[in-house]
C-alpha cells in the first residue's frame, strides 16, 4: 500500500484523533496528499490542524458524510479512506440517539457505497472501538477481548459503531472491498474535547471547579495516548491484511477513580474536590483489549502511553493551552 498510496481521504480529520493522524501523514509520509473531509460539528476544530491551512499536501473539505455527491467529489482521485467521522460521546448517545445512527451507520454507508463508484479507493480503513465487545467483569482483571469475541454493545453510541463494523466487514466480503476494522481503547492527548473524562477534569480542576465521578468509579478503562494509535492506524492502512480487524490498546487500566486521584495529586487538590454523582444507565465496568495480533502483525508497540510521565504531560499541555479548550466549555 505504501508504494502505491498518493492521496487519503481522511473522514473527521477536524475532530481529536483525526487531526493527529493527519499530522502523522504529513510528518511521516509527505510524499501523500491528503483530503480533511469535516462536518465541523461542536467537536470539530480546525485549530488543531491550523499549522497546515497553507501546506499544499492539505485540503480541508467542509461536508456531511451523509452527503453522498459530497462524498464522491470529495473522494475524487484518492485511492485510500481512513474513517474517523462519528459521533462519540457516550452520554449523548443516552440523551438523544439519532445523530449517533445518521453519523456513524448511515455515513459509513455513504462512504462504502462511494467508494464503490469511485473505484480508486485501494484502502479502507474503518476506526472503531472497544466498547462494541461490552463489558468485562472487574473480578478477573486477566480477561481481555480479542478480535474474535463476540459484540454485545451496550449504549447507543457503541451499537451504532458495532453496526458500522458490520457494515464495512460485510462490504469487503460482497464486493471485495479491500478494508479493515480497527478497535482502540480510550484516547488521552493534546487537543481532546473537554467533554472527555481527562480534558474535563483537567479543566474543571484548573478553574477551581469539582469533578464529576460516576456510580463508585470502579469503571476499569485502558488508556493509551493518541499518537500512538494513529501511529498504528498508519500500520493498519498500509499493511493490515483485508477483511482483517486489528485491537489497539497499551494494556494501561486504571479504575476512574486512580485516575481522578492522579489528576489531583498532579493539579494540588485532594480528594474534597470529588462529586460523587449517580451513575450513568449501562455504564460498562472493564474495557481491556488483547493487541497481540497488532503487535504480532505490525510490529507496533506504543511509545507515549505510559503513566505517570504521559499523564502528566498531557496535563501540562491544557494548563499551557487555555486559549484552545476554554471557548469549548460549555459548547453543545
Amino acid at each position: 500500500m505504501s508504494n502505491t498510496c498518493r492521496q487519503v481521504l481522511v473522514t473527521g480529520g477536524a475532530g481529536f484523533i483525526g487531526s493527529h493522524f493527519i499530522r502523522l501523514l504529513r510528518a511521516e509520509r509527505s510524499e501523500w496528499s491528503v483530503v480533511n473531509f469535516d462536518l465541523l460539528t461542536y467537536a470539530g476544530n480546525l485549530d488543531r490542524v491550523a499549522d497546515l491551512a497553507m501546506d499544499e499536501g492539505y485540503q480541508f473539505v467542509q461536508g456531511d458524510i451523509t452527503d453522498r455527491d459530497a462524498v464522491t467529489a470529495a473522494m475524487q482521485g484518492c485511492d485510500a479512506v481512513v474513517h474517523f467521522a462519528a459521533e462519540s460521546h457516550v452520554d449523548r448517545s443516552i440523551h438523544d440517539s439519532g445523530p449517533f445512527l445518521s453519523t456513524n451507520v448511515i455515513g459509513t454507508q455513504v462512504l462504502l457505497d462511494a467508494c464503490r463508484d469511485v473505484g480508486s479507493v485501494m484502502r479502507f480503513v474503518h476506526v472503531g472501538t472497544d466498547e462494541v465487545y461490552g463489558s468485562l467483569p472487574l473480578d478477573e482483571p486477566g480477561q481481555k477481548f480479542t478480535e474474535t469475541s463476540s459484540l454485545q454493545p451496550r449504549s447507543p453510541y457503541a451499537a451504532s459503531k458495532a453496526a458500522a463494523d458490520m457494515l464495512v466487514l460485510a462490504c469487503h466480503a460482497t464486493w471485495h472491498l479491500p478494508a479493515v476494522v480497527t478497535r482502540c481503547s480510550n484516547n488521552f492527548g493534546p487537543y481532546q474535547h473537554p467533554e472527555k473524562i481527562i480534558p474535563r477534569f483537567v479543566t474543571n480542576l484548573l478553574n477551581d471547579r469539582k469533578v464529576p465521578l460516576y456510580g463508585d468509579g470502579l469503571n476499569v478503562r485502558d488508556w493509551i495516548h493518541v499518537e500512538d494509535h494513529v501511529e498504528a492506524i498508519l500500520m493498519a492502512l498500509e499493511s493490515g491484511v483485508a477483511g482483517e480487524i486489528y485491537n489497539i490498546a497499551s494494556g494501561n487500566e486504571s479504575s476512574n477513580l486512580e485516575l481522578t486521584r492522579e489528576l489531583l495529586e498532579l493539579l494540588g487538590h485532594n480528594e474534597s474536590m470529588i462529586e460523587w454523582v449517580p451513575d450513568r444507565p449501562g455504564h460498562d465496568r472493564r474495557y481491556a483489549l488483547d493487541a497481540s495480533k497488532s503487535r504480532k502483525h505490525f510490529g507496533w508497540s506504543p511509545r507515549r502511553s505510559a503513566w505517570p510521565l504521559a499523564l502528566k504531560e498531557t496535563v501540562t499541555w491544557y494548563r499551557e493551552h487555555e486559549r484552545w479548550w476554554h471557548p469549548l466549555l460549555g459548547n453543545d
